[in-house]
């Protein structure tokens, strides 16, 4: 009952961080198919802060791990009571995936591919490019192996907060 719930509360805040980023959508252009993205690279909308790919981006991809791997380690150990390094990781990559996959098909396909708020001005010809569900379900794929870092980080420090 308890990680029905987590992962509720999981799904429900990254909801909200979606919709927050979402206020200027070129921000997380990163997050677009690349027709998209390369649309908005001929117009002059992305640069160095929101490309994708470079020295910057990935960086802000690995922080991004570090951080959400810590967070899920305080969440494993404090809620979930997870005091090994298995329990820890095994539980952050579950609650990884629960929200991994309501993002790619709730916050993706039924949502960010039929929401207007999301077309980029300069772009709204590209309707085939915003409804390209695969895209989604491939970047949730690779997502599936960016969450094993994280779970990784949250599983040492579960057991380290442990000792």
């Amino acid at each position: 009952m308890t990680f029905l719930i987590e992962s509720l509360i999981a799904c429900a805040l990254f909801t909200l961080f979606v919709f927050l980023m979402s206020r200027n959508p070129i921000k997380s252009i990163f997050n677009y198919p690349p027709a998209i993205i390369e649309r908005c690279d001929q117009l002059g909308l992305v640069d160095s802060s929101n490309r994708p790919g470079g020295v910057v981006f990935y960086v802000k991809k690995i922080f991004a791990m570090i951080v959400f791997g810590v967070l899920l380690g305080l969440l494993v150990k404090y809620v979930n009571g997870c005091t090994t390094f298995l329990c820890g990781a095994l539980t952050a990559y579950a609650l990884w995936v629960v929200v991994n996959w309501f993002d790619a098909i709730v916050l993706d396909c039924l949502w960010f591919c039929h929401d207007k708020h999301f077309v980029i001005p300069g772009t709204e010809d590209m309707t085939a490019a915003y409804h390209n569900y695969w895209f989604h379900i491939k970047e949730a794929l690779i997502g599936m192996f960016l969450g094993v870092p994280a779970a990784l980080v949250a599983g040492g420090f579960a057991m380290i907060l442990s000792n």
